[in-house]
């Protein structure tokens, strides 16, 4: 039989942490291999195609459409003011003239004389993409962008929302079992990266975003506060193009659950450090977990003190990621080799977990998350 697929969580004091930075359009690489860069440096830069507008100009002139290039009052390939005379007719002798004006400013790209059709195009839309992180460029990719590297906490979550944001971290709460509410969100915070305990409340993310809290990062979300605050319901697919002002970045997952210990104690350790926040999460092929990214250069201890065994192997640290234990942390007891039958009569191989409570469970190995450290 073939191995279960496992997902991991990474949440660790110190890795090597790459960023590809790229545009979605080839452009301009303003960074060259070894440049060391800051979360907010420009690394690429492009323009992307401005909206198409289409004119029948042949219709607003009443004329033929090869009779247009003698009547256009500027050429193709011009620039337009929206409002400015575009092309004008002339008859009777010049005692009747007819201007059409550009509907919008940008350029003039062509007059067909078989449609007598106008295409107008708005001003290209400029695109910059920063480092997100502080760290050195190790890559080109071509003109499309670079690769970022740098030495850093990497602390991945469950679920998240909008999109990259750069401040430094604020411990609000002082457990993680604490709720983040709207009283615990104060002024201060703006402009900050706030850490929570368990469940942030739908006011307290409410709040957040009216006094320009650059994000929250808790242990737990209600799922059914998504659709209240965005106004719709959230594919879970992808995330992370939301247009909210805050970004969140929820660790454990949907529920009133506390945030896991050694993730809140790693948060709590780097109070008041800068960190790069994104919320894009995806779990289709290529998965995209919502992150934080905390630098730490020379100053940090190369490894945690403790490092659990990699993988799925006896004692390892992991997260129950389907009923009836959602959101449940513990360690793996043991691996039984042989089939396990469950309740819908499907065999497969289990997992039994040592629950933080002390309870022992068995479940699906594909029920389970690795917890990478």
């Amino acid at each position: 039989m073939g191995d279960a697929y496992t997902p991991g969580l990474t949440v660790t004091r110190r890795t090597r942490v790459r960023k590809p930075r790229r545009l979605p359009m080839p452009g301009k690489v303003l960074r060259a291999v070894g440049a060391r860069v800051t979360s907010q440096d420009v690394v690429a830069r492009t323009e992307l195609p401005g909206k198409v507008h289409l004119l029948n100009l042949a219709n607003a002139l009443g004329a033929l459409p090869d009779e247009l290039a003698a009547k256009l009052l500027v050429q193709p390939g011009g620039a337009v003011t929206k409002g400015a005379p575009l092309a004008r007719s002339v008859s009777f002798f010049g005692l009747f003239k007819h201007t059409v004006a550009s509907p919008i400013t940008g350029t003039l790209e062509s007059v067909s004389a078989v449609t007598g059709q106008a295409v107008l195009r708005e001003p290209p839309v400029p695109v910059e993409v920063r480092a997100y992180v502080d760290g050195e460029v190790v890559e080109i990719l071509g003109e499309e962008g670079v690769v970022v590297e740098t030495e850093a906490a990497l602390i991945q979550g469950i679920f998240g929302l909008a999109g990259e944001v750069h401040a430094p971290i604020a411990m609000v709460a002082t457990s993680c079992e604490q709720p983040l509410t709207a009283a615990d969100v104060t002024a201060a915070h703006q402009g900050k990266v706030i850490v929570g305990g368990a469940r942030v409340s739908l006011e307290a993310m409410r709040k957040a975003m009216d006094l320009g809290v650059a994000a929250i990062v808790s242990g737990g979300f209600a799922y059914q506060d998504v659709r209240e605050l965005l106004g719709y319901d959230v594919g879970v697919a992808v995330t992370g193009t939301e247009d909210l002002p805050t970004t969140l970045v929820v660790t454990e997952g949907f529920g009133d659950i506390a945030m896991a210990k050694a993730t809140f104690a790693l948060l709590q350790s780097f109070d008041g450090r800068p960190a790069s926040v994104c919320g894009a999460t995806q779990i289709r092929a290529g998965v995209i977990r919502p992150e934080v990214v905390i630098p730490v250069g020379a100053d940090a201890a190369a490894a945690d003190d403790v490092a659990p065994p990699a993988g799925l192997a006896v004692g390892a640290p992991v997260r129950c990621i389907r009923a009836p234990y959602f959101g449940k942390l513990g360690t793996i007891s043991a691996l039984p080799t042989a089939l396990h039958t469950l309740p819908s009569e499907t065999k497969v191989r289990v997992v039994e977990v040592a629950l933080a409570g002390g309870d022992v469970v068995t479940v699906p190995r594909a029920n389970v998350e690795v917890i990478e450290r």
